[in-house]
């Protein structure tokens, strides 16, 4: 079993639960985040708390609810938890911003290494940006992986940055995992799980032209018999591996009806973007928006996430469809960062994108989980309930006031909501496209 922290909206937890794991509790201080989360494991019992404000001992009694969950009628939960997991904040590490020694989400860091110190599970997973191996945050890495050591833990195994395509993610991004264990020496770092990369046309086989549909100003389709049959049949190696039991996915199975299709709320441009979009060249960088337009042939960018209401709440730049005038559906970004299907988002198309561009793409997590599955002599196994009862939609429609309200958050552990940066919400964000940063040099166990 395991418990996951900073958890977002599950990219994790997915990825984990994909390899065998059962998620018995989760950790998101942001309301929103954490209300999807709640619909996407019903099972798990979810917190949404700072985890600077969280206890050991909360933690263990969210695990017991969610074990409970997880095995109705089963002796009581033994105490033992087999890996805690998590990505805290990265923003102050990430390329993309001023990796400053001093911004404050930085010391998130120790938060996750109290917790294990605390806790002492048999294993760690903590995931971030290329940006912790820069020679700027030696001596926060070294202070955290000293105390690690200190509590037991063999730590390193994933000390260099892994490149999501290699493992059948069609999206160029990057990641670095730290991970470790008790009494179990140091897990291997993930060996590639395909040959080629999976592609932009790909990732989007058998998903409707969204256009063809009235009311494609909405969340959700309801589809043609033709596009729902589609939707079914998995044509090519990667969508299988979001759905088939063949192919190592032990998620719990979840209820989902076979003629609707969420996520699928189409942004409604101006003509003059219409007109440019449609002019430029897969693969290139529209010269007005800067907005990328994905090439079907390749693998996707970097998807960006924006900035939560507490930074002021910025909407990165979208890629534009490789055939369609106009930037992709929540649905496809999800298609490009792993998530399968019946994994719903916020109905916003601003909360929806955040939140995949947060996550961790589900397929990378599950080859990080199968490593410590195996360094732990774990086998993995089918859920041993036959579905997951569906979640509660109106969880995917609530403001960050009515989702804290709704989760019971506590006062002062909600993210404060800062001005909006405004911007034409009908057009692409003016916002350069995100090539990976290259790999950073191996930090040493």
């Amino acid at each position: 079993m395991a418990i996951d922290l900073f958890a977002g909206a599950g990219g994790l937890s997915l990825g984990f639960e994909m390899a065998g794991f059962d998620v018995v509790s989760a950790v998101e201080y942001d309301p929103v985040h954490a209300a999807t989360h709640l619909y996407n494991f019903p099972l798990t019992d979810t917190l949404c708390r700072d985890v600077k404000q969280i206890s050991a001992s909360d933690l263990r009694e969210s695990a017991a609810r969610g074990w409970a969950l997880h095995n109705p009628g089963a002796a009581e939960w033994d105490g033992v938890i087999d890996v805690l997991i998590g990505g805290p904040s990265c923003q102050g590490f990430s390329i993309m911003g001023k990796q400053d020694e001093t911004d404050d989400r930085n010391q998130l860091i120790y938060e996750f290494v109290r917790l294990v110190e605390e806790l002492r599970p048999r294993a760690f997973v903590m995931e971030n940006v290329p940006g912790f191996l820069h020679d700027r945050f030696t001596v926060l890495r070294d202070e955290a992986f000293a105390r690690l050591r200190k509590a037991g833990y063999s730590v390193g195994g994933h000390d260099r940055v892994l490149l999501a395509t290699d493992f059948g993610v069609p999206q160029k991004r990057r990641r670095v995992v730290i991970a470790g264990t008790l009494d179990h020496g140091v897990p291997k770092a993930p060996t590639s799980t395909v040959e080629t990369a999976v592609t932009v046309g790909e990732a989007f086989a058998g998903l409707p032209v969204v256009g063809d549909y009235v009311g494609s100003d909405v969340d959700t389709l309801t589809l043609t018999d033709e596009d729902a049959k589609r939707l079914r049949e998995p044509v090519n190696a990667y969508l299988r591996a979001l759905r088939s039991p063949e192919s190592g996915y032990y998620a719990h199975p979840r209820r989902s009806p076979a003629d609707v299709l969420t996520g699928c709320k189409a942004t409604v441009h101006k003509p003059t973007s219409v007109t440019r979009f449609a002019a430029t060249e897969q693969g290139t960088t529209e010269s007005v928006s800067r907005a990328y337009r994905l090439s079907a042939a390749k693998p996707a960018l970097t998807l960006r996430a924006g900035t939560g209401r507490e930074r002021g709440a910025f909407s990165a730049s979208r890629p534009i469809h490789p055939t369609e005038p106009r930037v992709i559906t929540v649905r496809e970004a999800a298609r490009l960062h792993s998530f399968p299907d019946w994994f719903r988002f916020h109905a916003t198309n601003w909360h929806g994108h955040r939140q995949i561009g947060n996550a961790v793409p589900p397929l990378l997590a599950q080859a990080v989980a199968k490593t410590v599955m195996d360094s732990l002599d774990l086998n993995a196994r089918k859920g041993n309930l036959d579905d997951v009862p569906a979640g509660d939609e109106t969880l995917l429609a609530l403001s960050p006031t009515t989702a804290a309200q709704r989760l019971g958050a506590l006062k002062g552990e909600v993210p404060k909501e800062r001005s909006r940066q405004k911007r034409d919400s009908t057009d692409a964000a003016v916002d350069a496209p995100v090539e990976p940063a290259s790999p950073s040099a191996g930090l040493a166990a």
